[in-house]
């Protein structure tokens, strides 16, 4: 019993040694990849941009900026940010071992294809908690700056864990396409098209039909709807806007804590009729509290089914020397 016990001591920290070891290979392979530290360079100029543009404008019309206690919170990562850092992180993860040949001498090591699947997996999570968190940081500051002390800051922990989980749905699209084609660019260029796709489509089906609840079971930022009598009201605006797709989790988190109550309304633009502007056609009312939670496991379900999917292909992958 004692053999068995000091032979479980040993093989123990051997597997969490061989897995951290991939995770420090992958982190190295991410810190060598130009276009991942490019990608953070232009995260934090359109982060600069949207804290000095306001700035900016009030100075041209000659008025001061006013204080803006709830910037912070109210100011999250896009969608198309989530997916451009998605696509950086992973899309040569697997794909690239493949093309660069380097897949043979990395499967002769004493590691097995899930364990290496794991690793990179987990080294892309610390990949984008640092980015993320020091994007975070540094908005915070800004918005402090120029805008005043902020509002719940408590909440930018939550922001993050949302933005994190929005991200990761792309990155598990990523890595299924690159792991099936083994090509970085198809990985690249086939998430593109199904971001695009859904960012051009998305808008259109949810002002102009009354079929827009299919868009909270797809991936990006779906259906538009508001809460009433929150934030700017216009015949077009009716309240605060939110969106029910899995980009928009972590607003939906924020929006929640400080509206626990609060319920969804989901409107369609009709009534055309020549020489009048269109009306806005109430269609259905949810609580906020469903849409959120409904959010997450879609997110949940696609990033499970197609990091399943990713793991078989690259299990199965034929390796050419």
């Amino acid at each position: 019993m004692s053999d068995i016990k000091r032979r479980g001591v040993r093989t123990n920290p051997a597997r969490i040694t061989r897995f951290w070891a991939v995770v420090k290979y992958e982190l190295l392979w991410n810190i060598r990849k130009k276009k991942f530290l490019g990608m953070i360079v232009v995260a934090f100029a359109f982060a600069t941009l949207s804290l000095a543009l306001p700035t900016i404008l009030y100075n041209i019309i000659g008025q001061p900026l006013g204080q803006n206690p709830d910037y912070v919170v109210s100011s999250g990562i896009g969608g198309l940010v989530l997916f451009l850092f998605a696509v950086v992180t992973v899309m040569n993860s697997i794909s690239g071992e493949f093309e660069s040949g380097t897949i043979v001498p990395l499967l002769t090591k004493p590691v097995s294809r899930t364990m290496i699947f794991l690793g990179k997996l987990f080294a892309a999570f610390i990949t984008l908690l640092s980015a993320y968190s020091v994007l975070f940081v540094y908005m915070a500051i800004g918005g402090t700056i120029l805008y005043g002390p902020q509002n719940n800051l408590h909440l930018v922990p939550l922001s993050l864990l949302g933005s994190i989980i929005s991200t990761f749905v792309w990155i598990a699209i990523v890595l299924t396409i690159g792991s099936i084609s083994k090509s970085s660019l198809i990985a690249a260029l086939g998430a593109f098209g199904i971001f695009i796709a859904l960012f051009i489509s998305a808008p259109i089906v949810s002002m102009f039909s009354d079929q827009a609840g299919v868009l909270t079971y797809v991936p990006g930022s779906g259906a538009s709807g508001y809460i009433k009598g929150l934030g700017p009201q216009t015949p077009f605006t009716p309240g605060m806007s939110v969106s029910t797709g899995t980009d928009s989790i972590a607003a939906n988190l924020i929006g929640y804590v400080l509206h626990p109550s609060s319920d969804v309304t989901f409107f369609k633009i009709g009534g055309f009729q020549l020489g009048e502007l269109p009306s806005m056609i109430e269609l259905y009312s949810e609580p906020l509290s469903f849409v959120l939670l409904r959010s997450i496991a879609v997110a949940v379900t696609y990033i499970l089914v197609f990091l399943f999917i990713s793991w078989f292909a690259f299990k199965r992958a034929e390796i050419l020397e």
